[in-house]
C-alpha cells in the first residue's frame, strides 16, 4: 500500500511540472504568434496602399474617373487566431463623391464591378498564376474611347499565363482578341409533323476566320446591313498597328 500511494505521489508531482512546462512552451507560441501576426499586418498594410495606388491609376480610362479604391483591414482580436494571421481583408469601393466606401461585391453595378475586377486583374498580373478568366459583358454601359480602354486591358491581361474568354458586344474589344467566335441563337423552328410549333431557341458558336471576322465586325458596328464604310472602320479597328496579344484570348460576340 505504501509503495502505491508513494508512486500516486510522484505521478501528481510529475504532472505538476509538466503542466508548468507546457504552459510556458503555450505563453511562448502565443507570444511567436502574435509577433508573426502584427509583421504580417504591417506587410499587407504596406502592399494594401501599393494596391490602391496601382488601382486608381486604372480607373479613369475605365470611366470610374469619380470611384475610390481601397483595401480595409480590420483586426480580429477575438479567439485563439488563424494560420492566416488576424486581418479580414475586404476590398472596398466609393462610386461617387461623397458616398460611403462599402464592399465591392454590394456598391458596384454589374458593369462598374466587372470593371474594377479588371482592374484589379491588371494591376496583379502573372503574380496569381495560370488561370482562366471569364469577363462577361465587362463593356457594358460604355463605348469609343472607353471600350477601346477595356479592350487594352484585356490584351494586356491576356500577356499572362492564363488565357481570357470574352463575351461583348463592342468592336473595340471584339478586334483585340486573338480568336473571334460568334454566338448564334435560331428559333422557334418550324411546325413538327403533328403540325405543333416548336418554341426552344438553338444557340450554336462558330468560329470565325480572317474575312468573316471582318465582316462580323464591321456588322457590330453598323447594324444588319454591313456598309463598306463599316467594313473600312473593321479594317482599321483589326490591323491599327497595335501588337497583337499572345493566342490566348478568345473573344465571343452575340
Amino acid at each position: 500500500l505504501a509503495g502505491t500511494m508513494r508512486a500516486d505521489i510522484e505521478r501528481l508531482e510529475s504532472g505538476e511540472a509538466t503542466l508548468g512546462r507546457l504552459e510556458q512552451e503555450t505563453a511562448a507560441a502565443r507570444a511567436a504568434y502574435e509577433a508573426a501576426a502584427d509583421h504580417l499586418s504591417a506587410l499587407r498594410a504596406e502592399a494594401g496602399a501599393r494596391l490602391d495606388a496601382a488601382v486608381a491609376g486604372e480607373l479613369a480610362p475605365l470611366r470610374l474617373e469619380k470611384a475610390r479604391f481601397r483595401t480595409a483591414l480590420a483586426r480580429e482580436t477575438d479567439g485563439p487566431g488563424a494560420e492566416h494571421g488576424r486581418d479580414r481583408v475586404r476590398f472596398e469601393v466609393s462610386t461617387n463623391p461623397g458616398r460611403p466606401f462599402g464592399p465591392l461585391s454590394d456598391v458596384a453595378s454589374g458593369g462598374e464591378f466587372a470593371r474594377f475586377v479588371l482592374a484589379l486583374k491588371v494591376v496583379l498580373g502573372a503574380r496569381e498564376g495560370p488561370r482562366t478568366f471569364i469577363f462577361d459583358e465587362v463593356d457594358q454601359g460604355v463605348g469609343g474611347a472607353v471600350a477601346d480602354a477595356v479592350g487594352e486591358r484585356l490584351a494586356r491581361l491576356a500577356q499572362g499565363p492564363g488565357q481570357l474568354f470574352v463575351v461583348t458586344h463592342s468592336p473595340q474589344v471584339a478586334a483585340r482578341g486573338t480568336h473571334h467566335l460568334r454566338v448564334e441563337k435560331t428559333g422557334p423552328a418550324a411546325n413538327d409533323e403533328q403540325g405543333a410549333a416548336e418554341t426552344a431557341l438553338t444557340t450554336r458558336v462558330v468560329a470565325l476566320d480572317a474575312a468573316a471576322r471582318l465582316d462580323e465586325i464591321a456588322r457590330m458596328l453598323s447594324g444588319a446591313e454591313i456598309t463598306e464604310e463599316a467594313r473600312a472602320a473593321a479594317a482599321r479597328l483589326l490591323g491599327s498597328g497595335r501588337p497583337p496579344p499572345p493566342r490566348r484570348k478568345r473573344t465571343g460576340t452575340g
